[in-house]
């Protein structure tokens, strides 16, 4: 059972959007007993067209939408029964899926700048005022993460040497990678990254093969190769 306090620090070690989405999400959705659960940033919702971006305004609309409206106006998580019957809830959004509902809001000066979303079908409870409080002390952390990562001083000194360059590898694996470049051992990266040694053994594994290469030290000078030459490209 996924624990509160352990998701704090998950936070803190997030790099990125999605990493963070990677770090926390599976976790959040068990101890919120939620069947969906979504973490998105204003800016970076996609550009829709046509009658699906008519049903994603209406969606996100705080004229007709009374969770939106709360959730904007307040900064404050909501559920759908603090705001809204059943019955008009149903109206607003009858998906099965989306029976229950409870969404908190991600805040940077003063802006609503994303929202942490959970779900629970029909035939499960409602989300109570205990799950709202937990979520608000979950959206502080979020908040207080993006104020960090969004800021200049983290942006400059984020990391003391250049992140690999490569398009074989997923962001999670160039995340590992660089733990390895910095000597760090299967059951560091893995203790570092909130995920087992064997997930980080089997990882490795597969960016051997992607890299073709057979070895640790191999897959390091391969990845110095390829970030040295992406840079030489910006550079000149």
């Amino acid at each position: 059972m996924a624990n509160l306090q352990s998701l704090f620090p998950r936070i803190t070690h997030a790099q990125n959007e999605q990493e963070l989405r990677s770090l926390i999400l599976v976790e959040v959705s068990e101890y919120f007993a939620a069947k969906r659960s979504g973490l998105f940033f204003v800016e970076q919702l996609p550009l829709l067209e046509g009658k699906l971006q008519k049903v994603m305004q209406l969606a996100l609309s705080t004229k007709y939408n009374p969770v939106v409206r709360y959730l904007v106006e307040r900064h404050a998580p909501v559920h759908e029964a603090l705001v809204i019957s059943p019955k008009a809830w149903q109206l607003i959004c009858p998906r099965a899926d989306h029976w229950h509902v409870m969404v908190g809001p991600i805040v940077n000066q003063g802006q609503l700048v994303g929202v942490i979303g959970l779900t629970r079908t029909l035939g499960m409870p409602a989300f109570d005022t205990q799950n709202l409080l937990d979520l608000s002390a979950l959206c502080l952390h979020l908040s207080a993460w993006v104020a960090t990562v969004r800021s200049p001083k983290f942006s400059q000194h984020k990391l003391p040497y250049p992140q690999f360059q490569t398009n074989r590898l997923t962001p999670r694996e160039l995340q590992i990678a660089e733990l390895v470049a910095q000597g760090r051992t299967s059951s560091q990266i893995g203790a570092e990254l909130w995920i087992t040694e064997n997930s980080v053994k089997q990882a490795l594994k597969r960016m051997f093969r992607k890299l073709e290469v057979s070895s640790r030290a191999e897959m390091v000078a391969r990845l110095s190769a390829s970030t040295m030459a992406h840079y030489q490209k910006e550079l000149f």
